[in-house]
């Protein structure tokens, strides 16, 4: 009796002990995300306070733009690094640090007094978020090893990750109307606390890989060619496609990045390896990330236009009725693809997510001045939560699971960096197809306020229809691309042992 009063206590210690770790796993997640959260809503939280920013701290309407893209450029062009460097030291210390150096270049932002300190900040900002991105799928990753527990904790990441850029322009509005612009910087301060409290109690640390070295000239060009990159892809609307600064942006790019590929493959030691991009399943995950980012962030600068210049609402209440997306696209990832994902195969998921993105596109072409929310803009919002939910969690899920565990940051700083410049493409070509509709469209009429709000609507139609083009070939290409049987969930162990 003796025994069986031991064994049972020794089994139920056991049993809590496993029940903490779990609980320990999911609090781990919780930070996580709030990680990721503060990285992707920075990027649009300072847009809605550029006007108070600007008169503050004496911007000029040309550096003004710089606040915006010093942020995109040093996070776009330092996330490969920032994945490999998380591969080396170990992705929670990488996660920690990159935290803490963003907190206070975000102090140094809500300080600033000139010019140089706000821009400053956000190129500052842009280089610990390279360093905080990677490391967060990776230790999603190394965290959840059954196949359902980690599609639901995809699910939940997928749900945070892809409204941050949507929360960035409702809190931002929130907090200069209510507080101050420089609040859009020490927000982060209380990000930043939570997530490193909560990062030593709840994060995992995993392996590091000693091995693993730093690629210096793999670094110099990779670095290099995604700023030249992101720059000109950035500014080519502002400055105009045919300018030499930007053609010549775009020349280095593709020679910077064309000699990274060759001294990847011959690299002993690269910083990031060919194998990670060739692989069929991974290459389409990053296509699919990219093509999607290419549509939703393209969107997201239309529809900002068509609420506030042609629908006439203030910046806040633009920023609220992103609550359709943000919202579909939290419920759907948690409830539903996760629950696909053990069933479905990824590719069809991902295409059915473009398919329904480019739906949710077709429905803006329908716009005119006299659309209301309901009936004109809200529908396209749920489709795109609906497709982008059913799209990233298997994304993040294949691209993840088709690596090496050594790899796992610099894979996780590829999806990141599909995410960007997916993302600054969409936003500067389709910015430019709408801009150059509306211009044709007025070029036969007189210009009234009438004719102006047709015209940019008119715009805002073709770039749409263009972008849905674009999202049904992408659903073609990772239909054909990807090949990855779904991942069942392991088996209870209780059911095992009832078994035996």
């Amino acid at each position: 009796m003796t025994t069986n009063t031991a064994t049972g206590s020794a089994s139920g210690s056991a049993s809590d002990e496993a029940g903490a770790k779990r609980d320990s796993r999911w609090w781990g997640l919780v930070v996580i995300s709030l990680a990721q959260l503060m990285v992707w809503l920075d990027a649009t939280i300072i847009a809605v306070a550029l006007p108070s920013a600007q008169e503050a701290v004496g911007l000029t309407d040309v550096s003004r733009q710089w606040t915006v893209t010093a942020y995109a450029l040093t996070f776009g062009g330092l996330l490969l690094l920032g994945g490999r460097i998380g591969d080396i030291i170990g992705v929670k210390r990488s996660l920690l640090i990159g935290v803490v150096g963003f907190a206070l270049a975000s102090v140094l932002g809500g300080m600033a007094t000139t010019p140089a300190m706000l821009i400053g900040s956000r190129a500052a900002q842009g280089v610990f978020a390279a360093l905080i991105a990677p490391s967060t799928l990776s230790l999603i990753s190394s965290t959840f090893t059954d196949a359902a527990e980690r599609a639901k904790a995809f699910g939940i990441f997928t749900a945070i990750s892809m409204s941050g850029g949507a929360t960035g322009l409702i809190l931002g509005g929130a907090l200069t109307d209510y507080l101050d612009w420089r609040w859009c910087f020490y927000i982060n301060i209380l990000f930043a606390a939570a997530i490193v409290v909560g990062g030593y109690l709840a994060l995992p640390t995993p392996k590091r890989n000693p091995e693993t070295r730093l690629d210096v000239p793999g670094a110099v060009l990779a670095t290099g060619g995604m700023l030249a990159l992101i720059y000109g892809l950035g500014e080519g609307g502002t400055k105009g496609w045919g300018s030499p600064v930007i053609v010549g942006s775009l020349i280095a790019a593709v020679a910077l990045l064309g000699a990274f590929v060759v001294v990847q493959a011959k690299s002993a030691r690269p910083l990031l390896p060919l194998r990670v991009i060739t692989n069929r399943n991974s290459g389409g995950a990053f296509l699919a990330m990219a093509i999607s980012a290419f549509c939703m962030l393209g969107m997201f600068l239309g529809m900002t236009y068509q609420l506030q210049t042609v629908m006439e609402y203030s910046p806040l209440k633009a920023g609220l009725a992103f609550l359709a997306y943000i919202v579909t696209a939290a419920v759907y990832s948690t409830k539903v693809a996760s629950k696909l994902l053990l069933r479905l195969r990824p590719n069809v998921m991902i295409v059915a997510g473009l398919v329904i993105s480019a739906l949710g596109l077709l429905v803006l072409t329908r716009l005119t001045p006299e659309s209301d929310y309901l009936t004109g803009v809200f529908p396209a919002l749920f489709l795109f939560g609906i497709g982008v939910g059913n799209l990233a969690v298997p994304v993040f899920q294949t691209a993840m699971s088709a690596t090496e565990a050594r790899d796992a940051g610099i894979v996780s700083a590829v999806v990141n960096t599909s995410q960007q410049v997916g993302g600054s493409i969409g936003t500067a070509l389709l910015n430019t197809i709408s801009t150059s509709a509306a211009a044709t469209y007025l070029g036969s009429r007189a210009v009234t306020a009438t004719t102006t709000q047709e015209a940019s609507v008119h715009g805002l139609a073709v770039a749409c229809a263009f972008a849905a083009g674009v999202a049904l070939v992408g659903a073609v290409l990772a239909g054909t691309l990807i090949n990855v049987r779904p991942q069942r969930p392991a088996a209870p162990a209780a059911a095992k042992t009832d078994q035996e």
